[in-house]
């Protein structure tokens, strides 16, 4: 049996307890569908697979993502889209009965949903799970996805910030309504609750008791200053996700680029807790990596290769390169040079995707990286929109992570594999074993709930 006691943040030696995640593979450029050895993205036994790996792994947490339309390109469904993916919540409740430890994380919408229902959506996983729930707050701005929903239309950036900020305050206040159970009698009855604000007026009673870790644990993804703040005054893990454009990274970066770039972060990111009355380790900075392993550096480096190529097909390449430019290229060749004319910064033909970014700087960076290596449309694609994180031996890969964490550049990350659902199995069979002989990643769980695992305090209930 699993031993419990108080919740630890730094190893035995001395220095910091790495922390992990795993996020079942989707959609974009980081899946590869056409291996051999890839499965179904739909069939409970893919996600199944995964979190039972990632448990076997003494993985903080399991991480689903969530899209609420599908993408449009020229009218047509985009061809990387994950068609009939379930919804989060309900694969988590599923998983709850076949895992024991493992937090399970969903992704849910805060411009589309309600407090009170998904509230208790998530207090009942909370419950289901033994206090393993979390939940990855995003919104949504544009009008495209608003017309799957009654309200339809969009929100502007800033009010969809301050939207999910009062919607995650609001949660947090149903979820205080109910004391904490006495140890041998039954809760008490809940207080009523009243939340009139700028974007929600509700009042009641709520009807889930207080779960095992008080409330589900809160992750905030994004980069932004405004995503940062929220993070630090709202979330308890920031999720800073990975390169998808832009320069290549350079070998072990994060989105954030390299080591220095992360320290940075980090940094600016901490430093705003204090304003908030929270300590550095209130909030844990975990970025998304993809790893890929070889018996030797040289492997690793010719396997890296081979996995973005398969990632990036030719088709897809010249989709990419049309979100940069805004124009039809389907006459173009993808083995061919990237077009001669500019960007046109005000148009697009996919619907329901974010961008690169500013398309004539993002067109300058390609330009010059494909005339500097002589590489072809589809070649520039795939060496900036999928390059690996960690790339070598076990040994290389384990000192690689184990060097960002030591250096306060994260405080663990969270794995995106490019298969379903085996793609975690290597890492834990062959890295996971190295980081524990480091010292630097936990040998058992030390407690049931996800915020034991993260090192996090029970929220103390106000009112």
């Amino acid at each position: 049996m699993t031993r419990t006691h108080s919740p630890r943040t730094h190893s035995t030696r001395g220095g910091k307890l790495m922390h992990l995640a795993a996020h079942f593979p989707g959609a974009d450029n980081t899946t590869v569908w056409t291996d051999p050895a890839a499965g179904s993205q739909i069939d409970f036994s893919s996600f199944e697979h995964l979190a039972r790996t990632a448990e076997r792994g003494l993985f903080d947490y399991f991480f689903l993502a969530e899209g609420l339309r599908l993408r449009e390109h020229k009218g047509r469904i985009h061809d990387l889209d994950v068609v009939g993916r379930p919804e989060p919540i309900t694969v988590l409740n599923a998983l709850a009965a076949v895992t024991d430890r493992l937090g399970l994380a969903a992704t849910v919408d805060a411009t589309f949903n309600e407090p009170y229902e998904l509230a208790r959506r998530l207090a009942s996983l909370d419950h289901l799970s033994g206090g393993r729930a979390a939940w990855n707050v995003v919104t949504t701005s544009d009008a495209f996805t608003g017309e799957n929903f009654r309200r339809g239309g969009f929100l502007d950036r800033a009010d969809r910030c301050t939207r999910a900020a009062e919607f995650v305050a609001t949660a947090r206040e149903l979820w205080d309504t109910w004391a904490p159970a006495g140890p041998d009698g039954p809760p008490v009855a809940p207080r009523p609750f009243a939340h009139h604000g700028q974007h929600f007026d509700i009042a009641g009673e709520f009807g889930v008791e207080r779960s095992p870790q008080g409330h589900p644990v809160v992750i905030q993804a994004g980069d932004t200053p405004g995503g940062r703040e929220f993070a630090a005054s709202t979330a308890d893990v920031v999720f800073t996700g990975w390169r998808s454009g832009g320069h290549p990274p350079d070998e072990h970066s994060t989105r954030h680029g390299t080591l220095e770039a992360g320290r940075a972060f980090y940094a600016d990111v901490k430093s705003r807790l204090a304003t908030y009355g929270r300590a550095p380790d209130e909030l844990k900075v975990m970025p998304g990596v993809t790893v890929v392993l070889g018996d030797t550096a040289a492997e690793a480096q010719e396997r890296a290769a081979e996995i973005r190529r398969l990632q990036v097909s030719p088709q897809n390449a010249l989709l990419a390169v049309e979100q940069v430019w805004g124009v039809d290229l389907s006459g173009h060749d993808p083995d061919g040079p990237l077009p001669a004319i500019d960007p046109d910064p005000h148009a697009g033909p996919v619907q329901g995707r974010a961008g690169f970014g500013d398309p004539l700087a993002v067109a300058e960076q390609w330009r010059a990286l494909s005339r500097a290596k002589g590489l072809s449309l589809h070649q520039t694609v795939v060496e900036t929109t999928a390059r690996q994180s960690f790339i070598g031996t076990p040994d290389a890969v384990a000192a690689g992570l184990a060097e960002f964490v030591a250096a306060d550049a994260a405080d663990g990350f969270v794995l995106v594999p490019h298969l379903t659902p085996g793609g975690l199995d290597e890492f834990v069979e062959r890295v996971v074993p190295l980081l524990q002989e480091r010292g630097v990643f936990r040998t058992e769980y030390a407690g049931t709930t996800l915020r034991s695992h993260l090192g996090l305090p029970e929220p103390v209930r106000k009112g």
